[in-house]
């Protein structure tokens, strides 16, 4: 595995990315941050609709500071786990949270929209507030490698923030949903880039409402 890490280091390029909390300086915020907003539940939600099984392989696209694909590998010690983002200091802390936990999982760096995992190598694929940091165009790139990854058989569970509805009338959830990534995730846009990244089945499993805005939970299945 160490070896492996070294090589997909090598081959990671030199592109921007924006970090989990916005700016490095917040990171060390963010952990706390996403507790106060009450997304530990929904993560806890999105294990329990990808429905893991013992032997299954699992990627964590975007896994950050590493919270979802520790929770995954302390609830389901028998499926092998592998987190990715390009952030090298999210994923530095995540190597820590994980030390602390006394797991152990594969983290390594790369982007969503060329990963460097062979085809039909992942029973699902798991991807937690992260799909609205990409750029729009990036968006298509991530779902198409996604598609490629999936065994036969295989899912994307995935949950994000929800397009902004007429009824989210608050100034800070306009403010959040001002951005042009967040005005792209209304679930019809969304599930049409599943399908044309080959997806099959995609759907909108169920929105919920935390603090000030709502999430949508999506699912989609290999091609």
């Amino acid at each position: 595995m160490r070896r492996h890490y070294l090589d997909l280091m090598s081959s990671v390029p030199d592109r921007k990315f924006l970090p989990a909390a916005g700016l490095d300086l917040f990171l060390p915020l963010y952990d706390p941050l996403t507790r106060l907003m009450g997304f530990d539940r929904p993560r806890r939600a999105l294990l329990e609709q990808a429905a893991l099984a013992p032997g299954f392989r699992v990627l964590d696209v975007g896994c950050g500071t590493g919270t979802l694909a520790i929770l995954a590998t302390k609830l389901h010690p028998a499926v092998e786990i592998v987190g990715l983002d390009p952030d090298p200091k999210a994923l530095a802390r995540a190597r820590r949270k994980a030390e602390r936990a006394g797991v152990s999982l594969q983290l390594d760096q790369g982007f969503a929209g060329s990963l460097a995992y062979r085809d039909a190598s992942f029973d699902r694929v798991l991807s937690s507030m992260m799909f609205h940091h990409l750029e729009v165009e990036e968006k298509d790139g991530m779902l198409r490698e996604i598609a490629r990854v999936l065994k036969p058989g295989g899912r994307l569970e995935l949950l994000d923030f929800a397009g902004r509805s007429p009824d989210e009338r608050s100034g800070l959830a306009r403010l959040i949903h001002s951005n042009e990534r967040l005005r792209d995730s209304v679930a019809e846009r969304v599930l049409e880039r599943m399908a044309a990244a080959g997806l099959k089945n995609a759907r909108l499993v169920r929105h919920e409402r935390v603090l000030f805005t709502r999430l949508a939970y999506y699912q989609a299945a290999s091609g």
